[in-house]
């Protein structure tokens, strides 16, 4: 099974890991085929295990060792970023120089009961729709600044998540398939 690694907070202020390094960890736990893309902790590999939480967890828990933080791991498979992208979720957004088009991968199952579209307090983030772990949110910039997960986005999708542009991950989907990186 080819899966991606959506990591959460490497390549931030304070926790820079090379991608060499993040391809020997996950080398480490004796995962096949390991690539990265781009800088932002994405990282590719083939695995037979089939308990996604296990995985994870031992994944997690390995980075942590390594990096000494904790490192969010999200795992998603290449047909499940295939039916995202086909969603086309933001084909109703009209994108402006203040508007950004993320998706956020959790860790954990998001409510199915959320209000949507649902608008962040300060009016900066605004969740239009969801999967069962992937929501689809509008960055609306303040002042040129994306809003910050912290707050808003936590408290309603939870802390052990990630955001990658729309386009982004059409791009990271891309990579997967082509199996160089």
């Amino acid at each position: 099974m080819l899966y991606i690694a959506l990591l959460r907070g490497l390549n931030v202020p304070g926790r820079s890991v090379k991608m060499e390094r993040l391809r020997g960890l996950f080398t480490e736990l004796g995962l096949a085929s390991v690539r990265s893309y781009i800088q932002s902790g994405n990282v590719f590999f083939e695995s037979d295990e089939t308990d996604r939480a296990a995985l994870a967890a031992r994944i997690g828990d390995h980075l942590a060792g390594a990096l000494g933080y904790d490192v969010a791991v999200c795992l998603r498979t290449v047909p499940e970023l295939e039916e995202l992208i086909a969603l086309d979720p933001f084909k109703d957004v009209t994108v402006t120089d203040d508007i950004r088009c993320c998706v956020v991968f959790t860790t954990e199952r998001i409510p199915s009961d959320l209000d949507l579209p649902m608008l962040s307090p300060k009016k900066d983030m605004e969740i239009i729709g969801h999967t069962d772990y992937d929501a689809f949110v509008v960055w609306h910039l303040i002042n040129g600044k994306a809003p910050a997960a912290k707050g808003f986005q936590e408290g309603v999708l939870g802390r052990d998540a990630t955001t990658r542009f729309f386009h982004t991950v059409a791009k990271i989907l891309a990579a997967a398939r082509k199996g160089t990186a």
